[in-house]
């Protein structure tokens, strides 16, 4: 079981609980589960609080809808432990990731994502509507979201919503920041009025501008440059990337976190919480490539091949997550 089947796992959990009666009939399934990593100090991998959501229209106490979801979703296979924990959160351990199915993930990803943004760049007239600049970039970010979260063809919306189905503040730009794309480049701009909730001003400053390790966005890109530049590296070296076992729990983690990411920042119609998660990602991958290519008079190896089909995959996640956020992604800095 991966994090991102797990949501739909908890659905069919509280559909079957219903179906059987050990939950009210009057009882409602959501069509998705929001699961998220469990914050520092908390119980488990995963955690989600939907025993709440149904215990509102059951009429019962969520943590006795928490209960009988625990006992069902324990014996699930890929599941290693289940807790309720307070007054009914669910807590989840999954068993760690696989570099093979992350790999494979990131690939089927990168095919939705890249449909998203294709269409989703015409979901929103590009013409004067009144709204201000701040405001179109985190709309069309948000929306692009809501048609990737989950980052599955079979999430993908047959055809893309043209505006978001509820209003969504956005603070607008300081008088002084106006000028901000012409300042910065709209891909820096947009990074920073994407980083900081919709609700708060985004703060712009020199460092955007930097080509080094103070700047998050630089750092992001940097990344994405050098996942494709060990793929050409390693075609000059005779080898080519195969996805197989890799050591590399950091990234792994991040990878298989990414689906949802997705799908918690659509739900709270949050981009910040993919450029952090971008961030995170970023770092880790600049940690792992030095792993990648042989050195000095190593020979290519099978290890070698997995590694880099490891760094190609973290790659395409960036790539499609600044898509997402409307923002290039060079293959070369």
């Amino acid at each position: 079981m991966t994090p991102a089947d797990l949501s739909r796992c908890v659905v069919g959990a509280v559909r079957r609980a219903v179906a059987d009666g050990e939950l009210a009939a009057c009882a409602v399934a959501p069509e998705r589960v929001v699961v998220e990593r469990t914050r520092p100090g908390g119980v488990g991998d995963y955690a989600t609080p939907v025993a709440f959501q149904v215990a509102r229209a059951a009429g019962c106490p969520p943590r006795d809808v928490a209960d009988v979801l625990a006992r069902r979703l324990g014996a699930e296979p890929g599941i290693e432990h289940v807790e309720v924990t307070g007054a009914g959160f669910l807590n989840f351990v999954l068993p760690a990731p696989s570099a093979p199915s992350v790999v494979r993930d990131a690939l089927v990803r990168d095919v939705v994502i890249r449909d998203v943004c294709g269409g989703a760049a015409h979901a929103v007239p590009a013409d004067e509507t009144g709204l201000g600049t701040r405001e179109r970039v985190v709309r069309r970010s948000v929306l692009r979201l809501l048609c990737a979260r989950g980052g599955t063809e079979r999430d993908l919306p047959e055809q893309l919503p043209e505006q978001l189905p509820e209003p969504l503040p956005v603070a607008p730009l300081a008088k002084r920041d106006r000028d901000v794309v012409a300042r910065y480049g709209s891909d820096a701009a947009h990074w920073a009025m994407l980083a900081v909730p919709a609700r708060e001003t985004p703060v712009f400053s020199e460092v955007l501008l930097v080509q080094g390790e103070a700047s998050e966005f630089f750092r992001v890109r940097y990344a994405h440059a050098r996942s494709r530049a060990l793929v050409r590296n390693a075609d000059q070296l005779g080898f080519h990337p195969e996805a197989g076992d890799v050591d590399a729990p950091a990234l792994l983690r991040l990878l298989a976190d990414h689906p949802l990411v997705l799908e918690s920042a659509a739900h709270h119609r949050a981009p910040e919480r993919l450029t952090r998660h971008l961030v995170e990602l970023a770092d880790a991958l600049l940690d792992f490539q030095y792993r990648v290519l042989p050195q000095g008079d190593e020979k290519p190896s099978a290890a070698h091949r997995a590694r880099l089909a490891l760094a190609e995959a973290a790659g395409t996640v960036l790539a499609g997550g600044l898509a997402l956020l409307g923002i290039d992604a060079p293959t070369r800095l």
